[in-house]
């Protein structure tokens, strides 16, 4: 029997829907990405646009997608992305939350929302990998969705790989600012540093500044005004762990401040004696 390999987790910028049939950088960057990365057993991913008030876990044996968006283009409102669930697994997942202290259940009914299946077709196109969603809970801190991925962490050495899926930066009032007046869509300076700054601190591994991100990225309030695209960016570096560091793959932005910045984060060996 052939031992599964481990698995770093890795962090994805979604962009929008349109990421799916519409050619961009970011777009290209993902189509090669999967093939890169070592084959998963099973997919655990976790998404921007679930958020629920406690750990929820889907479990159906097959997915839908979840069409969780409005005013595009009819073709993406014809896109699936089958993929098989894995009930086992994600009873395994209710039970490691619940260990480490967080309320967790399954939910058979719910299928993909874009920010995991947008992702998981370009990265996996044949769809037959096992996913299993994981919700965000944003009344709940980043250090309480850090520890959610630590939950999850054990899973990478069964060769199961872990995934957030939001954005590096997220304003969507200035994008809708910038749609209204293409003629200004630049990246400002502040998405540039607060860009930056994720870049070095998941570099240096620096936990205790990621989970205080509030408070000590650069313009983190405008980045960000909401917690929600950040969140999965804690999840996926608890995932690989206190000692981990994090290494930018693909680095850049969408209509100006969407961040679509990704990385593979990975637990750093400890050094010999």
């Amino acid at each position: 029997m052939s031992v599964p390999p481990s698995m770093p987790s890795v962090f994805i910028s979604h962009g929008a829907p349109t990421l799916a049939i519409e050619d961009a950088p970011a777009r290209r960057f993902l189509c090669g990405f999967g093939a890169s990365l070592p084959r998963p057993r099973a997919i655990v991913v976790v998404s921007a646009h679930w958020e629920t008030a406690s750990v929820c876990v889907t479990g159906a044996a097959r997915h839908d997608v979840i069409h969780d968006f409005f005013g595009f283009d009819e073709a993406l409102y014809r896109l699936r992305y089958p993929a098989p669930g894995a009930p086992e697994l994600a009873d395994d997942i209710v039970a490691r939350v619940r260990a480490g202290g967080m309320e967790a259940a399954r939910d058979d009914a719910r299928g993909l929302d874009h920010g995991a299946w947008v992702p998981l077709m370009l990265m996996f196109p044949d769809h037959d990998v096992p996913v299993v969603q994981v919700s965000i809970c944003p009344a709940q801190s980043a250090g309480f969705h850090w520890q959610l991925g630590a939950a999850l962490a054990p899973l990478r050495e069964n060769g199961i790989l872990v995934l957030g899926s939001g954005a590096l930066t997220h304003n969507l009032g200035e994008f809708r600012d910038l749609r209204r007046e293409p003629s200004t869509m630049r990246t400002p300076d502040y998405a540039r540093a607060f860009a930056d700054w994720v870049a070095a601190t998941l570099a240096r591994g620096d936990d205790e500044a990621l989970i205080g991100w509030r408070e000590r990225a650069p313009h983190a309030a405008r980045a960000h005004p909401s917690d929600d695209h950040f969140l999965p960016l804690h999840v996926a570096a608890g995932a690989a762990g206190r000692g981990f560091h994090g290494r930018r793959v693909h680095a850049g932005f969408m209509f100006g401040v969407i961040g679509m910045d990704n990385y593979v984060l990975e637990s750093t060996p400890a050094p010999l004696h």
